[in-house]
């Protein structure tokens, strides 16, 4: 058999698989959903020369659905298709340059790719006409949100020679800019973190033999860098807000742990356990108001991480590298974040343990005063029951005296009728068979209602 029937065969068989009257397997609700996420928010394919801005705007948790109308008025306006419903990521072209929008989890990002009007092989100023101006002004002064990231990114051809370092300090304003060889060589990429007085950074990538999913790999893992970069230090302002919160607390708490060994009594320690839940509730809310933006800065802080170890950055000669850059300037800010989240912490545990010290120094003062008052309710009942046996005896000496009595008045009634009975001889004999009947049924009945309790 030859290759090519062996590929009819298998052709066939492939066909013939489903077999009559079975039923197609179930596919999962999200095996779709899940199975295109890895293949989600794709590169752009960009060839040098190439101009790109990016926008991150700052919009908050819920903002999609905005976006996504503001993205369709847009598309409306040039008559392309609209993004699909529930869409978090779409890019089309608009004939003079091409759009993509990606929605995170509390901001957004526009980036707009034109290619460069720069003549090839020529070295001018790339950032003069930025890609940014391609879009509608009205349209663009409406995006959602609040600007967090304005970048330029302009990426010269394999034919443009390197600018020589006096036109790149022309270029970023000054010489303190950072660069590297990245991509095994293939490019190299310089920015100085800085904005200029458009508003926006610079970001410049001389292409020496990427392919254009290369050349798109490389631009959008720059843009992410100076995007998680800036979104990480948003945690710093807070970080350093919350300081002149926490040191108080803190000398509160010293003070009153200090406290718990002296003090007095019982009102002394609950007084001082309710200013202990009081630092407790202020600890927590603290935590409550930085929480989630510490979260976010590490989970932005390891994004910038991965991003500057896929450069695959080799050093240019007296240039700092993008890692070194990071490393002098944000790894710092990120362990400040840190230090105060682990002061924190730290603060809340030890207001639970003061608080959970006191409340046991509580809870032991608490018990002796309970059994005090059980001795106390012990004794009184011992005394009850002392006076409960002599008021039974004098009970049964009542109840006898009346039950002799009654034999009495019945001897009298006898000797009346005739009969030879003497009453008073007969009450002598009666009292102690009396005294004995009723102290048995007095003793009887404690019985009875002691056995019932």
């Amino acid at each position: 058999m030859t290759e090519r029937d062996a590929t009819a065969t298998m052709a066939t068989l492939t066909r013939e698989a489903p077999v009559a009257g079975s039923r197609p397997l179930k596919d999962h609700a999200l095996r779709l959903a899940l199975t295109n996420e890895v293949h989600a928010r794709p590169p752009e394919s960009l060839s040098a020369p190439v101009r790109a801005t990016m926008l991150a705007m700052l919009s908050g948790e819920g903002a999609a659905d905005t976006d996504r109308r503001h993205l369709e008025a847009l598309c409306d306006w040039a008559g392309v298709a609209r993004p699909p419903q529930g869409a978090t990521h779409h890019s089309a072209s608009f004939g003079s340059f091409r759009l993509k929008w990606e929605r995170h989890t509390e901001f957004s990002t526009w980036t707009v790719f034109r290619p460069s009007a720069m003549p090839a092989g020529a070295l001018v100023d790339p950032f003069v006409e930025p890609a940014v101006n391609a879009l509608p002004r009205e349209w663009l002064h409406g995006l959602p949100g609040e600007l967090m990231v304005g970048v330029h990114v302009a990426v010269l051809d394999a034919d443009t020679p390197e600018p020589s370092p006096n036109m790149m300090a022309a270029m970023f304003g000054s010489e303190s800019y950072v660069g590297s060889r990245i991509a095994g060589r293939s490019a190299t990429a310089w920015t100085d973190f800085r904005i200029h007085g458009d508003g926006f950074s610079r970001v410049l990538v001389s292409d020496h033999s990427m392919t254009p999913r290369q050349t798109g790999r490389v631009v959008q893992r720059l843009l992410e860098i100076e995007t998680y970069r800036v979104m990480a230090l948003l945690a710093l302002p807070m970080a350093r807000g919350v300081l002149p919160r926490i040191n108080p607390i803190e000398a509160d708490l010293a003070d009153l742990t200090t406290r718990i060994a002296t003090l007095g009594g019982l009102q002394d320690e609950r007084d001082l356990l309710d200013r202990l839940s009081l630092l407790a509730a202020q600890t927590e809310q603290i935590a409550a108001e930085t929480s989630y933006r510490f979260g976010a800065a590490r989970a932005y802080h390891e994004l910038v991480e991965k991003r500057i170890e896929e450069l695959r950055e080799i050093r240019i000669e007296g240039i700092q590298t993008v890692r070194e850059f990071m490393d002098r300037r944000l790894t710092p800010a990120i362990r400040t974040c840190e230090a105060v989240e682990q002061r924190l912490n730290s603060l809340s545990q030890r207001v639970a343990r003061a608080s959970n010290l006191l409340r046991t120094r509580v809870e032991i003062a608490v018990e002796g005063q309970n059994a005090e008052l059980l001795q106390s309710m012990d004794r009184r009942a011992h005394l009850q029951l002392r006076l409960q046996e002599t008021v039974e005896g004098l009970s049964v000496v009542a109840i006898s005296y009346y039950l002799v009595g009654i034999v009495g008045y019945a001897a009298k009634g006898l000797k009346g009728f005739g009969l030879k009975v003497d009453p008073d001889m007969l009450v002598g004999l009666m009292i102690p068979v009396v005294i004995a009947f009723v102290w048995s049924g007095v003793r009887r009945i404690r019985k009875v209602i002691t056995g019932g309790h």
